[in-house]
């Protein structure tokens, strides 16, 4: 993958473009994971999808996010069988940057985003937690160099399962993906969350997708505003009462936000961290400045309901996004997932925004010697013949699948401190020795070995803790 390397504001708007829509690189060897050929199918009026694909698969095949024998002790899946569903909504009346010009300096339009809906279920006679995701290789429409390339593979979820309410209501998790990714980038985790008692709901930001990718200012702006239109509208859903398949489910008051990339960007922002002067002029007619630190838009803009965060090699640091007083408006506890190897969200940027978000309780985890993509599933096996959209995926000195798992690990002690409060049961898997190399790899009883880890199996990894300035 080609990799631009920059100091704080440095080129620019040239930089800025080159690290998302890095170029070609030559063939090499990849490996395979299993996938499904078989579509789900049908739609019934907001609902999509409620045909079950993946008929001849048996349970016992390997899905993404499925444990490795070593896989950490969170990683596993909770007590809850998993439902999903596709929803369609349209957020009224937004700006449309890339319509902007100077005869029309303020273009709207009704802003269609699609979204994949996790959910703790209740499965009927006959119910399989097996489903098919569909998903694009490519950078958007009309890119010969990174053709749109379709596929399917594989969840452990069942399509249009009966919700379980009783248990109801579960706290919200909300994710954004990476430019350009889509809602089902992070099934390893999104299943995995709502497994364990959470409404997971994953966003195509539009504009932003392998499908539809199109201009970065509507990356830029929208990031934000989308998680909080989508938060809005998961807790209209969720309240007891509403019509649709998630009333009563969704405790939209514990609220988190988990971002990889360009969505972690957004995340950060959305959470309390606000953009520069920098960032605003990037984005013509001044549309971004309701994003910016300290403007009067900005701070109405932020929702108490958003009680924490996990921002996967979140992006723009580097680039002079923030300032140290935007960052230090975070306040909400958060984890920051790098690899140290990054240079796409290059580690010193991400580094950068661990040091100085001094009001938020926070924890780094950092993987040593991976890149970019430490968030996202294993390649897809079609993108073995397509060398720049496997390294879209692959980490090269990573199994994808342990990093999955350590993710799942990670982030599940995480929200169960912040949403769930569960501090005693959660809080000592984040109490750690912060090098995993300098930890004892054999005796749980060593106060150095990594809680929650197979023996052997804590290798290349740190955790940092910082907490809030007095």
């Amino acid at each position: 993958m080609n990799r631009v390397f920059a100091s704080p504001r440095t080129s620019a708007a040239a930089v800025i473009f080159a690290v998302v829509a890095a170029g070609a690189i030559a063939p090499g060897p990849a490996h395979a994971v299993h996938e499904c050929g078989t579509p789900h199918e049908g739609k019934s009026g907001h609902d999509q999808g409620f045909g079950k694909g993946c008929n001849g698969l048996d349970e016992r095949d390997f899905v993404y996010g499925d444990p490795r024998p070593d896989a950490p002790e969170l990683a596993y899946r909770g007590p809850h069988a998993v439902g999903v569903r596709t929803l369609d909504v349209v957020n009224r009346d937004q700006v449309d940057i890339l319509n902007y010009s100077a005869d029309n300096t303020d273009p709207r339009y009704d802003r269609p985003l699609t979204l994949e809906v996790w959910y703790p279920a209740d499965l009927a006679p006959g119910d399989r937690q097996l489903t098919t995701y569909s998903d694009v290789l490519g950078s958007g429409p009309n890119n010969p160099d990174r053709p749109n390339l379709p596929f399917e593979f594989t969840g452990r979820a069942a399509r249009g399962a009966a919700p379980n309410a009783i248990e109801g209501p579960y706290p919200l998790v909300i994710v954004s993906h990476g430019y350009p990714g889509s809602r089902v980038l992070m099934t390893h985790l999104t299943e995995n969350l709502a497994s364990k008692g959470y409404v997971v709901v994953s966003i195509d930001h539009t504009d932003s997708t392998h499908g539809d990718a199109a201009g970065f200012s509507s990356t830029l702006l929208n990031r934000t505003l989308d998680l909080h239109f989508v938060l809005n509208e998961m807790a209209a859903l969720g309240q007891f009462g509403a019509p649709g398949f998630l009333a009563g489910m969704v405790d939209a008051e514990r609220t988190a936000l988990v971002g990889y990339s360009m969505g972690g960007y957004g995340s950060l922002n959305a959470a309390g961290a606000g953009f520069s002067p920098f960032l605003v002029s990037f984005v013509p007619g001044g549309h971004a400045a309701r994003l910016q630190a300290g403007s009067p838009d900005y701070l109405a803009l932020l929702d108490p309901r958003i009680r924490a965060v996990v921002a996967l090699a979140p992006w723009g640091a580097t680039f002079g996004i923030w300032e140290p007083a935007g960052i230090a408006g975070l306040e909400v506890p958060s984890l920051f997932i790098v690899g140290d190897q990054d240079q796409t969200a290059p580690y010193a940027g991400v580094q950068w925004l661990f040091d100085n978000a001094v009001n938020s309780d926070r924890y780094m985890l950092k993987y040593q010697s991976a890149i970019h993509e430490v968030a996202v599933n294993p390649p897809p096996p079609i993108s073995e013949a397509h060398y720049r959209e496997y390294m879209h995926y692959q980490e090269p000195a990573w199994d994808n699948r342990k990093i999955n798992n350590v993710n799942q690990h990670f982030v599940t002690a995480f929200l169960g401190m912040h949403l769930k409060q569960d501090f005693d049961t959660y809080e000592p898997y984040l109490d750690l020795h912060p090098i995993s190399n300098e930890s004892n790899r054999t005796d749980p009883a060593d106060p150095s070995y990594w809680k929650g880890f197979t023996a052997w199996a804590a290798i290349g990894m740190e955790l940092h803790h910082l907490t809030p300035s007095p």
